[in-house]
C-alpha cells in the first residue's frame, strides 16, 4: 500500500483550519501534520480538554482526512536557543524581551504538544530543538570545541527532562535536521545521537532540502540513521550558484533570485526524490510523506495541488519478487 500523503500546515497557519481541511482534501491530499500555532492547534488545550480534541478530530473526519503528526517547531526553538528579539515572534506577546519566560513556556509547551499528539492519537512530534551554539558555526572568533561540547550538552540538559514525558506519553520527537538547530548536518545529528546514548525518543523529521543546498546526498541520513527516521518531510529547494550568489543566502530574503538556493514546489528543484523513495523502501520506512510547500515564486494552491500529485506519483512499493526469478529454466 502507498503511504498517506499529508501536507504540514505551518505555511497556512493564516487559514482557519476547518477552511484548511476542506481545501486540502479537495486536493487529494490523506491527511495533516498539524501545526501547533494559529487556530490549528492549541497544545495546552488539546492536551487537557477531550471536548476540544474531539472537535479537531470531527472536522478532520468531515473531510475524510487523518492526523499522524503535530508539528511544534516554534514552541521547540525557544528551548534551546540563546534569546534575543526574534523568538518574541513566536512566544505569546506577555514575553516579550523575557528570555527566561520565554524559555519556561516553551519548555511547557513542547510538553504539552506530547500529551496533545497522544490525545489527537498520533505517535510523532515533528519539531525543533534550538541551538545555544548556532551562532559559533563560523570559528572566528575562536570557537572552542569545550564551547560545542558545552553547548550540546545543555541541549542534553534542557530536553531530557522533555524526552521522559515523551516516553510516558508514547510519542516520538522527531528532530527536523536544519541550520539554527543543534544538529544541522551529518555529523552533528551523529554527535546529537551520542550526546542522547539510548534515548528512543528522539529521532529525525527527514527533509531533504536542508540538506542538499548545504552540500549533502540527503537520502545517505536515512541510510545512515534507519531506525532513527521518525517522519519524512517532501520539500524540495533548486541550488542556482552563479558565481555572484552566495550559498550562505547574503542576507537577501527568500525568493530573490539573486540568492544562491532558493526552497521550490516539488519537482521543480534540484532533490532526487526516487533515491529517497528507495531509500525509505530499504528501512522499512511506512509513515506519511508530508509535504512542507515553500515556493516564493509561485501560487501556493496551485503548488500545494501539483505537490500532492508529484507525491502519489514519485511514491512506490518495494518489489516482493526478484524480477530475474522468470529466467529460471
Amino acid at each position: 500500500m502507498a503511504r498517506k500523503v499529508t501536507i504540514f500546515t505551518g505555511q497556512w497557519a493564516d487559514m482557519p483550519f476547518e477552511k484548511l481541511c476542506k481545501t486540502m482534501s479537495s486536493m487529494g491530499y490523506d491527511g495533516l501534520e498539524i501545526a501547533c500555532w494559529g487556530d490549528h492547534m492549541d497544545v495546552f488545550k488539546a492536551a487537557e480538554d477531550m471536548e476540544y480534541v474531539k472537535e479537531k478530530k470531527s472536522i478532520l473526519k468531515k473531510y475524510n482526512l487523518e492526523c499522524w503528526a503535530l508539528g511544534n517547531h516554534l514552541a521547540g526553538q525557544c528551548v534551546g536557543d540563546l534569546y534575543d528579539e526574534r523568538l518574541d515572534n513566536f512566544a505569546p506577546v506577555e514575553l516579550a524581551g523575557n528570555p527566561e519566560g520565554i524559555r519556561r513556556w516553551g519548555i511547557d509547551y513542547t510538553i504539552a504538544a506530547a500529551k496533545a499528539a497522544k490525545n489527537m492519537g498520533c505517535n510523532v512530534v515533528t519539531g525543533f530543538m534550538g541551538s545555544p551554539i548556532w551562532k559559533y558555526w563560523y570559528s572566528f572568533p575562536q570557537t572552542t570545541q569545550e564551547m560545542v561540547e558545552n553547548g550540546f550538552d545543555q541541549i542534553v540538559e534542557l530536553w531530557t527532562p522533555i524526552m521522559d514525558v515523551y516516553r510516558e506519553c508514547g510519542v516520538k520527537f522527531a528532530l527536523e535536521i536544519h541550520p539554527t538547530e543543534i544538529a544541522f548536518d551529518y555529523y552533528t545529528t551523529k554527535k546529537l545521537f551520542e550526546k542522547f546514548g539510548g534515548c528512543e525518543e528522539l529521532g529525525i523529521n527527514f527533509d531533504p532540502s536542508h540538506l542538499l543546498w548545504q552540500g549533502m546526498t540527503p537520502h545517505l541520513m536515512i541510510r545512515d540513521f534507519p531506525d532513527r527516521i521518525y517522519h519524512v518531510h517532501m520539500k524540495d529547494v533548486a541550488v542556482t550558484l552563479d558565481g555572484r550568489s552566495s550559498i550562505i543566502g547574503s542576507h537577501i530574503e527568500f525568493g530573490d533570485m539573486r540568492r544562491g538556493w532558493n526552497f521550490r514546489s516539488l519537482g521543480h528543484g534540484d532533490v532526487n526524490f526516487e533515491e529517497i523513495i528507495r531509500a525509505l523502501n530499504d528501512i522499512g520506512y511506512c509513515g506519511p510523506l508530508s509535504v512542507e510547500w515553500e515556493d516564493s515564486g509561485m501560487e501556493r494552491e496551485y503548488g500545494a495541488k501539483e505537490a500532492c500529485e508529484f507525491v502519489k506519483k514519485i511514491d512506490f512499493e518495494p518489489s516482493n519478487i526478484a524480477f530475474d526469478d522468470s529466467l529460471k529454466t
